[in-house]
C-alpha cells in the first residue's frame, strides 16, 4: 500500500471513531438528563406525601383531644352521680329511722335512686356510642382521603365538624359554567367516593348544590335555586345509576347562593362558593333509641 493511501485510510478510521464516540456521549447525556428529571419528580412526590401525612396526623390529634374532653366530662358526671347516690342513701336511712315518712314514700324515694342507677348505665352506653361514632368517622375520613388523594386541595376538601363528615367538590371539577351535566373527569371522582360509601351501608348522606350570587343566564333555568338543585340531583343520579348506591340512603338539596363559605365580592370567593357538598350524616337513630322509654 502506498503511503498516501495508508494515510487516507488512517484519517477515515479516526473520523469514524470520533463520530461513534460523539453519539455515545450524546446518548449518555440524554440518559443523565432523563434520570435527573425523574429524580426531581420523585422528590416532589415525597414532599407531597410528607405534607399529607402531617395533615392527617394533625386531624387525628384534634379528634383524640376532642374525645379526651368528652371522656373527662363523662367522668365528672359519674362522680356527681356517685356523690348523689351516697347522700340519697344516707338521707333515706335517716328518714326511715325517724319514721318521718311513710313506707310508700320511702319506696318512691328508693325507686328514684334506682333511676339514678339507670341514668348511670345510660351515660355509659352513650359514651360507648360516642366513641364508636368517632372511630367510624375517623376511619371514613381516612378512607376518603386515601381513595381520592390524587386530587389537589383546590378541587376537593374533606373535613369533620361536630360529628358530621363533609366532602366539598368544586364546580370547576364537576360542571361546566352554568351547566349541570357532570363531566367525565368528575364521574371518576364520584366513583371513588361511591366505593367508600358502599363499604359503609348503614351511613346515609345528602348531596347539596351551592352557587355564587351571580344571576344565572339560561333559558332552561330560572335562577340559582334551579341550578343548585339540578346539580345535586345530577350527582345523585350518577351515584345511583352508574355506581349502585341505594337511593334510599341519599337525599338531594339545593342551597343556591345562601350558604357561602367565602366573600362573593372577589373572583376567588365566588369560585369557592360554587361547590357540591356531600354531607355524611351521623347515625342519630342509636341515640334516639336510648331516649325511648323501656317497655316493661
Amino acid at each position: 500500500m502506498k503511503p498516501i493511501q495508508y494515510l487516507f485510510v488512517t484519517i477515515i478510521s479516526c473520523s469514524l471513531f470520533a463520530c461513534v464516540s460523539s453519539k455515545k456521549f450524546k446518548t449518555m447525556e440524554s440518559d443523565y438528563t432523563s434520570l435527573q428529571s425523574k429524580y426531581k419528580t420523585m422528590e416532589g412526590d415525597l414532599s407531597d406525601c410528607s405534607t399529607e401525612k402531617g395533615t392527617l396526623a394533625r386531624e387525628k390529634a384534634a379528634l383524640e383531644r376532642e374525645l379526651a374532653m368528652r371522656n373527662s366530662s363523662i367522668d365528672d358526671l359519674n362522680k356527681q352521680i356517685d356523690f348523689l347516690k351516697k347522700n340519697n342513701t344516707q338521707t333515706l336511712k335517716q328518714l326511715e329511722d325517724l319514721s318521718v315518712i311513710s313506707a310508700s314514700q320511702a319506696e318512691s324515694i328508693r325507686k328514684s335512686m334506682e333511676n339514678i342507677g339507670a341514668k348511670d348505665s345510660y351515660i355509659a352506653t352513650l359514651q360507648q356510642q360516642m366513641a364508636h361514632k368517632d372511630s367510624l368517622n375517623m376511619a371514613l375520613v381516612m378512607n376518603l382521603k386515601g381513595a381520592i388523594g390524587d386530587l389537589n386541595d383546590d378541587d376537593i376538601n374533606i373535613k369533620v365538624d361536630k360529628g358530621v363528615v363533609y366532602v366539598d367538590i368544586s364546580d370547576k371539577l364537576l360542571f361546566a359554567t352554568g351547566k349541570y351535566d357532570v363531566t367525565d373527569r368528575a364521574k371518576v371522582v364520584l366513583g371513588k367516593v361511591a366505593t367508600v360509601l358502599k363499604n359503609q351501608p348503614d351511613i346515609e348522606f345528602m348531596v347539596e348544590g351551592h352557587t355564587d350570587n351571580v344571576p344565572i343566564r339560561s333559558g332552561l333555568l330560572k335562577d340559582n335555586w334551579d341550578l343548585s338543585v339540578m346539580r345535586a340531583t345530577s350527582v345523585v343520579r350518577i351515584l345511583q345509576n352508574q355506581y349502585g348506591i341505594d337511593p334510599a340512603r341519599m337525599a338531594a338539596a339545593g342551597r343556591s347562593e345562601y350558604q357561602p363559605i367565602a366573600d362573593n365580592d372577589t373572583k376567588e370567593g365566588r369560585a369557592a362558593n360554587r361547590r357540591t357538598r356531600i354531607v355524611i350524616l351521623p347515625q342519630l337513630d342509636q341515640f334516639f333509641q336510648l331516649l325511648e322509654p323501656k317497655k316493661s
